[in-house]
């Protein structure tokens, strides 16, 4: 089967990419499935592209309809729909927000629709897509209230995909990603980049700059347990599904305070300092309006899970970011 990540070549479809080479398969309802070509599609090349025969890397835009029907073409049995513009980014830039997170996700979805074959469609969602009012801990049955473009953008995704499985024309599935920590590489445009940064940069030496409150919650999850739900995602037969084709992943929920006393218990006192609290209204306010803790119950019945600590989940950013050289 051959496989298609949009966002293919950054930093969580790079992981996927790796996953899925090592394994060589997918199992749709639990029947292993060879994967014999995997695309990985995003606006530029990046590092650390996995070297394989299998793999082809496409430059372009997943607002660009023609390429997407290029890529997504009979032999596909999966594509994981990972490309977007970011929160901070969809905020400041609202047409190439649009563009980007709804105009190219109804662009894989067309081109899926046009096989007749009903491939499978992971779809990255976000908690962005809960806002304003919200209780201590967020429950399955909470509306979707978004407060930002990008909420906005992703809530439609996930309406989109929805619509698409009940009209059969693919199965597809959401997952509302929480925090994703701790992210290699360099800071991006989405306001949470700091949760990471405040992580990553000490232990490499760094300042790291924290522009909201010690106190703040944040619903956390490793790129090791993300990329796991993905293949689990994909994996699950449809009747697991059901009509709720959305899932608010399982979190491990903390203080930004919780994670800089995790880093100075895994790194030490010196690494601790290099947290600098600079507070920055406009990225509180957008912080204020995301949920602070996850029951995700629905979720863990379906077996997916989240990380012991967040000792655990900084000791897996060294192992698979920092001591293999792999960003």
């Amino acid at each position: 089967m051959k496989v298609v990540i949009t966002g293919g070549t950054g930093m969580l479809g790079k992981k996927l990419a790796r996953k899925l080479l090592e394994q060589g398969t997918l199992s749709p309802d639990g029947k292993p499935a060879k994967i014999e070509k995997l695309v990985l599609m995003d606006v530029a090349t990046a590092p650390y592209v996995p070297v394989d025969p299998r793999v082809e890397v496409v430059t372009g835009q997943v607002y660009d309809a023609d390429l997407i029907k290029r890529l997504i073409t009979p032999d596909t049995g999966a594509v994981f729909h990972f490309a977007a513009v970011v929160s901070a980014g969809a905020e400041k830039d609202f047409d190439l927000g649009y563009r980007v997170n709804l105009d190219g996700t109804r662009n894989v979805l067309e081109a899926c629709r046009a096989l007749g074959t009903k491939p499978r469609v992971v779809f990255t969602s976000s908690i962005a897509v809960y806002g304003g009012d919200l209780p201590e801990r967020l429950s399955d049955d909470q509306p979707l209230t978004p407060q930002t473009s990008y909420g906005v953008q992703k809530a439609m995704g996930e309406m989109l995909v929805a619509d698409y499985t009940r009209k059969g024309f693919v199965d597809g599935r959401s997952l509302r990603l929480p925090t994703i920590v701790v992210r290699p590489g360099k800071p991006n445009l989405a306001a949470s980049t700091f949760a990471s940064s405040i992580i990553r940069e000490p232990l490499a030496g760094q300042e790291a700059i924290c522009p909201v409150r010690p106190d703040n919650w944040m619903p956390l999850l490793s790129p090791r347990k993300t990329v796991e739900a993905f293949v689990r995602a994909h994996d699950l037969p449809a009747s697991a599904w059901g009509w709720n084709r959305s899932l608010t992943l399982p979190s491990l929920d903390a203080t930004v305070q919780d994670m800089a006393d995790a880093l100075r218990r895994v790194a030490g006192e010196e690494a601790y300092r290099r947290i600098k609290w600079q507070p920055d209204p406009m990225i509180q306010k957008i912080v204020d309006g995301w949920p602070r803790k996850l029951a995700s119950t629905r979720a863990k019945a379906m077996g997916f899970t989240t990380d012991p600590s967040i000792d655990a989940l900084i000791e897996a950013h060294i192992e698979d970011d920092i001591r293999p050289n792999t960003r």
